[in-house]
């Protein structure tokens, strides 16, 4: 599975952005997929995951209710929504996919993309 993340960018405080992570090689449908970040000098953190059926969502804390992952099977691509961004939200922002499962554990995750750089501006 190869997966390419796309739609980062230098963005203004408030304002929002949309990531897509497209999977090539091999059908992610029955893979769960997750969004993870690393901001410069920092650990990896997890941001949110998204069940293999759609069904179930997992957000951070410090993310939830300002960021909404979703998947389109179809395109076999999922998408990361971020609104209302703020500058602590800059940061590479990576996709991964986890076989069967879901996790806010970054281990548990067998395939990764290159990551998109997200820059929220103040």
């Amino acid at each position: 599975v190869q997966l390419q993340a796309s739609g980062g960018g230098l963005v203004q405080a408030g304002g929002s952005l949309r990531l897509s992570c497209a999977a090539s090689g091999r059908t992610v449908s029955r893979y769960g997929m997750g969004w993870f970040r690393q901001a410069a000098g920092k650990e990896r953190e997890f941001v949110a995951a998204i069940s293999w059926s759609g069904v179930t969502t997992a957000y951070a804390d410090s993310v939830k209710g300002r960021f909404t992952i979703s998947r389109d099977k179809a395109k076999n691509t999922v998408y990361l929504q971020m609104d209302s961004l703020k500058p602590e939200d800059t940061a590479v922002y990576l996709c991964a996919a986890d076989f069967g499962g879901y996790s806010e554990d970054a281990h548990k995750y067998e395939y990764w993309g290159q990551g998109t750089l997200v820059t929220v501006s103040s």
